[in-house]
């Protein structure tokens, strides 16, 4: 991205942190774990991770926000994760819904774009009718796009895209011998949204975790020991010093 379309000041945070503009992933993605093991660390329940967790969700909005990153998508809860204590699930419903309105005033105030991907069906109503409001009145803003992942998995997005284009060649919308990766990627939750660039995943699992399953393709991975709760600017830092020195060949060879 070139340097022009950066404002002096985040040129200049841009610099104090040790990263160039012109090297910054457009789109970050991650996988936000370890809240539990970090709440069990110290002795608390396992809830007061999760809440602890929405301090370094809203630590990474500002700072993705202050870098100028293009898009941030953060993975809130997957379809697995209905297999947990129905206390827990019903504490992290609430901890969703107190978010949603509660940033509400600052996803205006920062331009934000606000978007959800995964299946509403599940979600509480009370919740839904927060997302929808949220990305409502963010609709004509203009700065980064904050996607939050919920209710989402990967393989059960790519089920709804074949379903889809099935449902379009069976009515003759669509040749089969058409259909091809921009057919895919237009009927994708994401569609519209440039894949990522760089793929975060914090507490050091070495895993996917049916994420963003096709977007991935080309990203690179970062993986830090760093429990969510404990996830900071100077972490995120690190995660786009490391990825300005990737090589990205994208199958190819360096030229």
């Amino acid at each position: 991205m070139p340097t022009a379309a950066f404002d002096q000041a985040t040129l200049d945070r841009l610099k104090a942190a040790g990263l160039d503009a012109r090297a910054l992933p457009r789109h970050i993605a991650v996988i936000m774990d370890g809240n539990g093991r970090w709440a069990q660390q110290r002795g608390l329940p396992r809830i007061e991770g999760h809440r602890r967790g929405v301090n370094a969700v809203r630590a990474t909005i500002e700072e993705c926000c202050r870098l100028g990153i293009g898009q941030l998508t953060l993975y809130c809860l997957s379809t697995e994760n209905w297999k947990r204590p129905q206390a827990e699930l019903d504490f992290l419903m609430t901890l969703l819904h107190e978010y949603l309105l509660a940033e509400r005033v600052e996803i205006m105030e920062q331009n934000i774009r606000f978007a959800v991907i995964g299946r509403r069906q599940g979600l509480p109503d009370f919740v839904l009718k927060e997302i929808d409001e949220n990305i409502r009145v963010s609709q004509t803003n203009t700065g980064m796009t904050l996607c939050l992942a919920i209710n989402y998995s990967g393989r059960t997005e790519l089920v709804d895209t074949v379903r889809a284009v099935a449902e379009d060649v069976a009515a003759g919308r669509l040749k089969p011998d058409d259909v091809d990766e921009a057919t895919i990627n237009d009927r994708l939750y994401t569609s519209g949204m440039p894949d990522p660039d760089l793929l975060i995943r914090t507490a050091g699992e070495m895993r996917i975790s049916n994420y963003l399953l096709w977007q991935i393709s080309y990203a690179e991975l970062w993986v830090t020991p760093k429990f969510w709760p404990d996830f900071d600017a100077p972490v995120l830092h690190e995660a786009l010093r490391d990825f300005a020195k990737r090589e990205r060949r994208f199958g190819g060879l360096k030229p």
